[in-house]
């Protein structure tokens, strides 16, 4: 049986226990239930004393690694706009060429273009033609077989 893939999971979630508890472990769950081998980051790279000198520069370092190494990227693009650390994290997986798939549970259009619900960069990681199955409005979307994250997970996409 060939190893499951992995998925960096690019969210703001970490930063408050509340969501980390809640939306955070429902994301998990969701994408562990589907086969996905799930890196987050906050779960991995978080584990550095924040008193010493250097701190976020190795915890920057360790995310851009995990980026890279990752074979696709599952990314919460909540807010307008959304969160910037998430942004870089998406970027670099777009520039790599990583299976991208985008999360929006919140129902804020923050957009330039009639064709997508947020800055159009945002969408340069996915198909121009049904760029729709790579995009999830809620943690229960993601178990549908005929979205572009099951197909990929189990080698179609």
């Amino acid at each position: 049986m060939p190893a499951a893939k992995t998925l960096y999971l690019a969210n703001p979630y970490g930063f408050s226990a509340q969501q980390k508890d809640g939306p955070l472990q429902a994301l998990v769950a969701a994408l562990e239930a589907l086969g996905a081998e799930v890196w987050e980051p906050f779960a991995r790279n978080n584990q550095i004393d924040k008193a010493t000198a250097g701190w976020a520069y190795r915890i920057g370092q360790a995310d851009l690694r995990d980026v890279r190494d990752a074979d696709g990227i599952f990314a919460v693009v909540n807010g307008c706009p959304p969160d910037e650390g998430v942004m870089v994290e998406l970027g670099m997986a777009v520039a790599w060429k990583k299976a991208v798939f985008l999360f929006r549970d919140d129902f804020r259009r923050c957009t330039d273009s009639e064709a997508y619900p947020l800055n159009l960069m945002v969408f340069t990681g996915l198909p121009e033609i049904g760029w729709e199955d790579y995009w999830y409005g809620s943690v229960g979307e993601i178990a549908d077989s005929d979205k572009a994250l099951a197909r990929w997970l189990k080698g179609a996409a």
